[in-house]
Protein backbone atom coordinates (compact mmCIF):
# COMPACT_ATOMS: atom_id res chain seq x y z
CA UNK A 1 0.00 0.00 0.00
CA UNK A 2 2.75 2.07 0.93
CA UNK A 3 4.46 1.14 -2.40
CA UNK A 4 1.37 2.49 -4.52
CA UNK A 5 0.64 5.48 -2.46
CA UNK A 6 4.41 6.58 -2.97
CA UNK A 7 4.64 5.96 -6.78
CA UNK A 8 1.11 8.04 -7.40
CA UNK A 9 2.76 11.23 -5.71
CA UNK A 10 6.06 10.83 -6.79
CA UNK A 11 5.33 9.75 -10.31
CA UNK A 12 3.38 12.43 -11.70
CA UNK A 13 6.14 14.69 -10.68
CA UNK A 14 9.22 12.52 -11.90
CA UNK A 15 7.39 12.34 -15.38
CA UNK A 16 7.03 16.31 -15.50
CA UNK A 17 10.60 17.47 -14.94
CA UNK A 18 11.93 14.07 -16.38
CA UNK A 19 9.86 12.75 -19.32
CA UNK A 20 10.28 9.07 -19.48
CA UNK A 21 10.25 7.15 -22.77
CA UNK A 22 9.71 3.29 -22.41
CA UNK A 23 9.37 0.70 -24.74
CA UNK A 24 8.55 -2.90 -24.67
CA UNK A 25 6.60 -2.85 -21.04
CA UNK A 26 4.56 -5.45 -22.29
CA UNK A 27 7.48 -7.66 -22.38
CA UNK A 28 7.02 -7.79 -17.74
CA UNK A 29 4.68 -10.44 -17.11
CA UNK A 30 1.51 -9.17 -15.12
CA UNK A 31 2.31 -11.69 -12.57
CA UNK A 32 5.04 -14.28 -11.17
CA UNK A 33 8.38 -14.26 -10.59
CA UNK A 34 11.05 -12.56 -13.46
CA UNK A 35 14.29 -10.26 -13.04
CA UNK A 36 15.06 -7.29 -14.50
CA UNK A 37 18.69 -7.29 -15.62
CA UNK A 38 19.57 -4.06 -17.04
CA UNK A 39 22.69 -1.98 -17.69
CA UNK A 40 23.68 0.95 -15.14
CA UNK A 41 24.28 4.28 -15.83
CA UNK A 42 23.26 6.05 -12.04
CA UNK A 43 21.68 5.73 -8.86
CA UNK A 44 18.67 6.77 -10.98
CA UNK A 45 17.97 4.36 -12.70
CA UNK A 46 16.12 2.02 -9.58
CA UNK A 47 13.94 5.04 -9.34
CA UNK A 48 13.08 5.40 -13.19
CA UNK A 49 13.08 1.45 -14.25
CA UNK A 50 9.83 1.03 -11.61
CA UNK A 51 8.34 4.15 -12.49
CA UNK A 52 7.40 2.87 -16.19
CA UNK A 53 6.17 -0.35 -14.65
CA UNK A 54 2.52 -1.12 -13.17
CA UNK A 55 4.34 -3.68 -10.86
CA UNK A 56 6.48 -2.93 -8.00
CA UNK A 57 10.71 -3.71 -8.27
CA UNK A 58 12.66 -4.70 -5.69
CA UNK A 59 16.35 -3.79 -5.51
CA UNK A 60 19.09 -4.11 -3.29
CA UNK A 61 20.68 -1.26 -1.86
CA UNK A 62 23.30 -0.22 0.65
CA UNK A 63 22.77 -0.56 3.85
CA UNK A 64 23.74 3.10 4.28
CA UNK A 65 21.01 4.38 2.57
CA UNK A 66 18.67 3.49 5.16
CA UNK A 67 20.94 5.12 8.58
CA UNK A 68 21.93 8.06 6.59
CA UNK A 69 19.98 10.69 5.09
CA UNK A 70 16.46 10.60 6.55
CA UNK A 71 14.43 11.17 3.17
CA UNK A 72 16.51 9.01 1.04
CA UNK A 73 16.28 6.11 3.64
CA UNK A 74 12.48 6.89 3.74
CA UNK A 75 12.13 6.18 0.05
CA UNK A 76 14.19 3.26 0.41
CA UNK A 77 11.65 1.78 2.67
CA UNK A 78 8.78 2.94 0.98
CA UNK A 79 9.57 1.36 -2.25
CA UNK A 80 10.51 -1.83 -1.09
CA UNK A 81 14.22 -1.97 -1.29
CA UNK A 82 16.18 -4.57 0.39
CA UNK A 83 19.63 -3.36 2.55
CA UNK A 84 22.80 -5.18 2.43
CA UNK A 85 25.55 -4.78 4.20
CA UNK A 86 28.36 -4.12 1.79
CA UNK A 87 31.29 -4.56 3.93
CA UNK A 88 30.24 -7.97 4.64
CA UNK A 89 32.16 -11.06 3.61
CA UNK A 90 29.07 -12.46 2.79
CA UNK A 91 27.44 -9.54 1.03
CA UNK A 92 27.05 -11.65 -2.57
CA UNK A 93 25.57 -14.08 -1.35
CA UNK A 94 23.31 -12.32 0.83
CA UNK A 95 21.86 -10.43 -2.15
CA UNK A 96 21.16 -13.52 -4.16
CA UNK A 97 19.45 -15.00 -1.42
CA UNK A 98 17.30 -11.73 -0.81
CA UNK A 99 16.79 -11.80 -4.58
CA UNK A 100 15.87 -15.58 -4.44
CA UNK A 101 13.29 -14.98 -1.94
CA UNK A 102 11.87 -12.02 -3.69
CA UNK A 103 11.62 -14.49 -6.83
CA UNK A 104 10.16 -17.46 -4.96
CA UNK A 105 7.33 -15.22 -3.91
CA UNK A 106 6.45 -14.19 -7.08
CA UNK A 107 8.03 -10.88 -7.31
CA UNK A 108 9.82 -8.57 -9.91
CA UNK A 109 14.04 -8.03 -9.09
CA UNK A 110 15.92 -6.07 -10.51
CA UNK A 111 19.80 -6.52 -10.67
CA UNK A 112 22.85 -4.94 -12.44
CA UNK A 113 25.03 -7.88 -13.65
CA UNK A 114 28.11 -5.53 -14.32
CA UNK A 115 28.13 -4.95 -10.50
CA UNK A 116 28.36 -0.97 -10.66
CA UNK A 117 28.13 1.86 -12.51
CA UNK A 118 29.73 2.42 -15.73
CA UNK A 119 32.21 4.78 -15.22
CA UNK A 120 32.38 5.97 -18.97
CA UNK A 121 28.88 5.17 -20.39
CA UNK A 122 30.06 1.88 -21.74
CA UNK A 123 28.50 -1.67 -20.63
CA UNK A 124 31.05 -3.89 -19.00
CA UNK A 125 31.57 -7.71 -18.53
CA UNK A 126 28.86 -9.10 -16.45
CA UNK A 127 28.68 -10.72 -13.06
CA UNK A 128 27.95 -14.21 -12.93
CA UNK A 129 25.28 -13.80 -10.14
CA UNK A 130 22.37 -12.81 -12.28
CA UNK A 131 23.16 -16.37 -14.36
CA UNK A 132 23.05 -18.30 -10.73
CA UNK A 133 19.75 -16.39 -9.38
CA UNK A 134 18.35 -17.75 -13.29
CA UNK A 135 19.11 -20.96 -13.34
CA UNK A 136 18.82 -21.68 -9.03
CA UNK A 137 15.07 -19.88 -9.57
CA UNK A 138 14.23 -20.65 -13.12
CA UNK A 139 12.90 -17.21 -13.45
CA UNK A 140 12.91 -15.53 -16.92
CA UNK A 141 15.54 -12.83 -17.64
CA UNK A 142 13.96 -9.65 -18.78
CA UNK A 143 17.04 -7.65 -19.97
CA UNK A 144 16.51 -3.81 -20.11
CA UNK A 145 18.42 -0.99 -21.20
CA UNK A 146 18.65 2.60 -19.56
CA UNK A 147 19.36 5.71 -21.05
CA UNK A 148 20.00 9.63 -20.04
CA UNK A 149 19.80 8.62 -16.44
CA UNK A 150 24.07 9.30 -16.33
CA UNK A 151 22.79 12.77 -18.10
CA UNK A 152 20.51 13.53 -15.34
CA UNK A 153 23.00 12.36 -12.33
CA UNK A 154 26.28 11.65 -13.49
CA UNK A 155 28.42 10.13 -10.86
CA UNK A 156 29.64 12.44 -8.34
CA UNK A 157 26.64 14.78 -8.72
CA UNK A 158 24.63 15.45 -6.04
CA UNK A 159 21.87 17.55 -7.59
CA UNK A 160 19.90 16.03 -10.61
CA UNK A 161 19.70 17.73 -13.77
CA UNK A 162 16.63 18.36 -16.13
CA UNK A 163 16.86 15.98 -19.30
CA UNK A 164 14.89 12.96 -20.66
CA UNK A 165 15.09 9.29 -20.26
CA UNK A 166 14.85 6.02 -21.97
CA UNK A 167 13.62 2.73 -20.27
CA UNK A 168 14.36 0.05 -23.29
CA UNK A 169 12.57 -3.63 -21.89
CA UNK A 170 13.66 -6.90 -24.23
CA UNK A 171 11.80 -9.96 -24.49
CA UNK A 172 12.07 -12.77 -21.65
CA UNK A 173 14.96 -14.99 -22.16
CA UNK A 174 14.59 -18.83 -20.15
CA UNK A 175 17.48 -20.70 -19.11
CA UNK A 176 18.86 -24.35 -18.73
CA UNK A 177 22.11 -25.43 -16.91
CA UNK A 178 23.06 -25.99 -13.67
CA UNK A 179 23.79 -22.88 -11.02
CA UNK A 180 26.86 -24.89 -9.54
CA UNK A 181 28.29 -25.10 -13.37
CA UNK A 182 31.03 -22.51 -13.38
CA UNK A 183 30.65 -22.74 -17.69
CA UNK A 184 26.83 -22.96 -17.85
CA UNK A 185 26.67 -19.67 -14.94
CA UNK A 186 29.51 -17.82 -17.22
CA UNK A 187 27.19 -18.79 -20.95
CA UNK A 188 23.82 -17.40 -19.42
CA UNK A 189 25.57 -14.08 -18.14
CA UNK A 190 27.31 -13.71 -21.25
CA UNK A 191 23.97 -14.24 -23.14
CA UNK A 192 22.08 -11.61 -20.98
CA UNK A 193 24.63 -8.92 -21.35
CA UNK A 194 24.59 -10.03 -24.82
CA UNK A 195 21.28 -9.04 -25.00
CA UNK A 196 21.62 -5.80 -22.80
CA UNK A 197 24.17 -4.62 -25.51
CA UNK A 198 21.72 -5.00 -28.03
CA UNK A 199 19.20 -2.96 -26.98
CA UNK A 200 21.00 -0.11 -25.31
CA UNK A 201 23.68 0.34 -28.28
CA UNK A 202 26.36 0.82 -25.95
CA UNK A 203 30.16 0.00 -26.90
CA UNK A 204 30.89 -3.47 -25.10
CA UNK A 205 34.12 -3.92 -22.79
CA UNK A 206 35.60 -7.57 -22.34
CA UNK A 207 36.43 -7.02 -18.65
CA UNK A 208 34.99 -5.89 -15.46
CA UNK A 209 33.53 -2.48 -14.85
CA UNK A 210 36.23 -0.61 -12.06
CA UNK A 211 35.13 -1.11 -8.38
CA UNK A 212 34.38 2.30 -6.94
CA UNK A 213 36.04 3.43 -3.68
CA UNK A 214 33.43 6.57 -3.09
CA UNK A 215 30.01 6.90 -3.57
CA UNK A 216 28.00 9.67 -5.60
Amino acid sequence: MLYRLTKVVSAPFLHLLWPTRVTGAEHVPDSGPAILASNHLSVLDSTFLPLVLHRQVRFVAKAEYFTGNPVTAAWMRATGQIPIDRQSPTAAQDMLDAAARVLKEGGLFGIYPEGTRSPDGRLYRGKVGVAWLALATGAPVIPVAMSGTDKVLPIGASTPRLGRVGVRIGEPLRFTGSETSARDRRRVTDEIMTAIQKLSGQEYVGSYAPARTRTG
